[in-house]
């Protein structure tokens, strides 16, 4: 192949975009698209970020302020953990806006992430935001098909594409120059948007996040500069095996709602049909069955605990719990806190894999669908999918424990058994000594492990859009 030749049909292929009006208004629609979602990208992660830290302080501020007290007093007052959002969900908001941001951290009980976006908007939400994601999975794809649909098609209506192999250009070149020009047609849109989110990126990130987030920035980058070649090969693909322009251009927008629509609302069904969540109400009664089954370390005639109190006092030799060398009664709520930790994280768990298996589902759809290999990847470095979301969830039920599990320590060591003299408080320094909830988001490689499918399957893709260029370039039709 000459590189002058394919350099050549690429900006021809230029040309006659910018020729066109449609060209002109789509870039100005794209331009006024990107400001708008930029800024308002930014602006939702720069104010809710900023709330949510404010509260966090807040909440660390009152933890510390509680005067002496009983510790398991204060593994009853509780904390609050926060998730932040990650400087690129200014790009792809993903999950961001319908799941919880804030949970109440206490003692025997695991509460629910609440306060989402979606809870707290009206119901035109779940249409989606205009994201700069957004623009770049639905809108440019769209744009990519419509400025392609007749590169091959019509010239061959025309009698160009006879004219052109007449001369010399082989049909590879012909293939190639068509699909870069395409392509790097794309980029113009990518280029914009990623200039835009770079500088987002290098304001915002810490020195702590500093190398994650620009990792982070290159992998989206790749992903969908591999993404924008995969559509840009389809498009010449379909355009050169259609008999007419106008024909291609139908097959191009069914490819574009079977990609962006039906095929990820069709598996979203397909998924809750073939693997059900329980409600809240039947999970609620589930863990409380299964606690009931445990005992009620608050109640002293409980069976399984009063077992326990018999076999304390004989390991120890003594009669009474007065005369053990801890306080029984913080002991009594260490077990217990195990325990029902234990019943609650069997469900959790119980319940993620429902929603793993719901996930797979679309996950695997990747390697028929690039369009969902893209989506994945997007949130999943943008800090904003649910795998995300899951971390910080499991992050605030190991400090709820670790809170819980500190007190009852507390009150084993320092306050004495019923009976005994000593005091019933504990100094507040306690209180102070303890570290605050600090989330950090998920690791990248950790990020790479739970998407290697989705990168797999775009490879897959990138790489059979390759063979399918290099077969049309054997097999293409003058006429």
């Amino acid at each position: 192949m000459r590189k002058n030749v394919i350099q050549l049909l690429a900006r021809q292929l230029w040309q006659d975009a910018f020729r066109s009006k449609v060209m002109l208004i789509a870039s100005a629609l794209m331009l006024c698209l990107l400001l708008f979602s930029a800024y308002s990208g930014w602006e939702n992660y720069h104010d809710q970020n900023f709330t949510r830290d404010e509260i966090q302080d807040e909440v660390e501020e009152s933890w510390e302020n509680n005067p002496d007290k009983h510790p398991h007093r204060m593994a009853h007052y509780g904390s609050f953990a926060l998730r932040l959002k990650h400087v690129l969900s200014v790009f792809d908001m993903g999950m961001e806006n319908f799941v919880g941001n804030a949970v109440f951290l206490e003692a025997h009980k695991q509460n629910t992430v609440n306060f989402s976006e979606a809870s707290m908007s009206t119901g035109l939400l779940r249409f989606g935001e205009v994201s700069l994601a957004m623009l770049l999975k639905v809108i440019v794809p769209l744009l990519i098909f419509y400025l392609g649909f007749a590169t091959i098609a019509r010239e061959r209506e025309n009698g160009t594409l006879k004219l052109l192999i007449g001369q010399g250009i082989t049909r590879k070149e012909i293939v190639f120059g068509k699909w870069l020009g395409l392509w790097s047609l794309s980029l113009v849109f990518l280029g914009a948007i990623f200039l835009v989110l770079l500088l987002f990126v290098l304001v915002e990130s810490h020195d702590s996040m500093h190398t994650d987030s620009l990792l982070r920035y290159v992998v989206l980058l790749v992903a969908y500069l591999l993404f924008f070649c995969i559509l840009s090969a389809i498009t010449i693909l379909v355009s050169a095996f259609s008999a007419t322009a106008k024909g291609g251009l139908v097959k191009l927008l069914g490819i574009w709602l079977l990609f962006v629509i039906i095929v990820p609302k069709s598996l979203q069904a397909m998924g809750f049909y073939l693997y059900p969540t329980p409600s809240k109400i039947e999970m609620e009664t589930a863990v409380g069955h299964d606690l009931a089954e445990i005992g009620d370390s608050h109640d002293p005639n409980d069976p399984h605990f009063k077992a326990m109190k018999d076999s304390v006092l004989r390991v120890h030799n003594v009669k009474n719990v007065e005369d053990l060398p801890f306080n029984y009664g913080g002991f009594v709520m260490s077990q217990g806190e195990a325990m029902s930790t234990k019943v609650y994280l069997k469900h959790q768990e119980d319940l993620y894999e429902v929603y793993g298996k719901q996930n797979n589902l679309e996950r695997y759809s990747a390697f028929v669908n690039p369009y969902t290999a893209i989506k994945n990847l997007s949130m999943a470095f943008s800090g904003t999918d649910f795998q995300s979301f899951l971390y910080f969830k499991d992050k605030a039920e190991a400090y709820r424990f670790k809170l819980a599990q500190e007190m009852n320590q507390l009150q084993m060591d320092l306050i004495p058994n019923k009976g005994k003299e000593g005091p019933n408080t504990i100094s507040s320094d306690y209180w102070k000594e303890f570290p605050p909830f600090e989330y950090h988001f998920l690791n990248i490689s950790d990020v790479f492990k739970n998407e290697l499918i989705s990168l797999l399957a775009l490879v897959l893709w990138g790489g059979l859009a390759i063979l399918g260029l290099l077969r049309l370039s054997t097999n293409l039709k003058a006429i």
